[in-house]
């Protein structure tokens, strides 16, 4: 007697994952009509409204396109950490650092802006990969789970932020609370509010998706992730790839913070990253380990971010945002796993069969 049952496979067709999200997406979607209809608000309003805000106008596409630039730099610094086996939760310390950097050569420094901006630059990344040092050596020479030491040092990060935008810093022309100055400089503007930053975070996203399948060092680090021992036993210097993967995302992480410091906020402020830096996390999770595939994970976090404000306007609470971000999200991680599963037919023995 022949029954079905479902076996697990360890990876899942791109299709298969692709088909089951948007199925996951469109539930959501359905039960989160349902409970704002139950609430008095009307759901196909609100649908049309987040519609017309984000993607029906050019200052909801704008608003997309500065959510995702940090999104892309984070997710990307997650992902590239994850192709070694590792996971940077450091990121949002990692991006205050950066804007902490560039800031300090913006108020510190004089000079034109074609100057000033590739130091800061320079100085963001700089800032980024020296906020992931430490969890990077203990993690390389002392085995030390880097998933502790990155997430600690967020911490520290905001409140080093907090400080130096209360105290040293501090605002002393308008007396803005918790803030720098304006900086003297800005990223140029490419579309509106949109800076030259977000291009850039999209080429370097589709350069590292190339650098990691086309190189060398990325099949080594591909390679050192998916199985250490065999990785040394070929000669590869497993210990010196974590160190240059690491302090790459780190990099990646510090240069966001310099992108949203100088393209977007124009100024150090305490809590601007917004939890982008955690909301990278999210994105690399979406991603599965493929840097083209951040771009798409990006954009549908910017776009749950921007209809998070939507409906904020819409005497819906911060919390309800959340419970809502948190469902899409969950539905989606169901349909991920779903596809590595398919049915077998298995056959039952007769004097078993019930």
């Amino acid at each position: 007697m022949a029954a079905r049952a479902f076996q697990r496979l360890p990876s899942a067709p791109a299709g298969r994952i692709l088909v089951l999200r948007l199925v996951a997406i469109v539930l959501s979607l359905f039960i989160i009509a349902g409970v704002l209809a139950l609430s008095g608000h009307s759901p196909v309003t609100l649908a049309e409204l987040i519609l017309r805000s984000t993607l029906g106008s050019r200052f909801g596409l704008e608003d997309l396109a500065l959510f995702m630039c940090p999104l892309l730099l984070t997710g990307a610094a997650v992902t590239v950490c994850g192709t070694i086996g590792l996971w940077n939760i450091g990121a949002e310390g990692q991006f205050y650092a950066g804007a902490i950097a560039a800031t300090g050569v913006a108020l510190g420094l004089h000079g034109p802006a074609f100057v000033l901006l590739p130091v800061m630059t320079i100085a963001g990344i700089l800032g980024g990969m020296a906020w992931i040092t430490v969890p990077t050596l203990a993690r390389a020479y002392a085995g030390v789970n880097e998933i502790i030491t990155t997430l600690l040092l967020n911490f520290i990060a905001s409140l080093l932020t907090y400080y130096l935008t209360t105290g040293p810093w501090r605002d002393r022309i308008s007396g803005a609370q918790v803030s720098t100055q304006r900086l003297p400089v800005a990223i140029p503007e490419m579309w509106g509010i949109v800076h030259w930053g977000f291009p850039v975070a999209i080429v370097i996203v589709i350069a590292l998706a190339l650098v990691l399948s086309r190189t060398r060092w990325g099949y080594e680090i591909r390679i050192g992730g998916a199985n250490p021992e065999a990785a040394r036993y070929a000669g590869i210097p497993v210990r010196l790839r974590i160190i240059s993967v690491m302090l790459l995302s780190g990099g990646l992480a510090g240069l966001a913070g310099m992108f949203e410091v100088a393209g977007t906020v124009h100024r150090l402020q305490g809590g601007m990253a917004n939890n982008f830096g955690y909301l990278g996390i999210v994105v690399a999770v979406l991603a599965r380990g493929s840097c083209l595939n951040v771009i798409p994970a990006a954009l549908l976090m910017a776009l749950i971010l921007d209809s998070g404000i939507v409906m904020q306007t819409q005497q819906l609470s911060a919390s309800v945002v959340l419970a809502i971000t948190g469902l899409i999200l969950f539905m989606i991680a169901i349909g991920d796993e779903l596809a590595h599963y398919r049915p077998v037919a298995s056959t039952t023995p007769k004097g078993k069969a019930s």
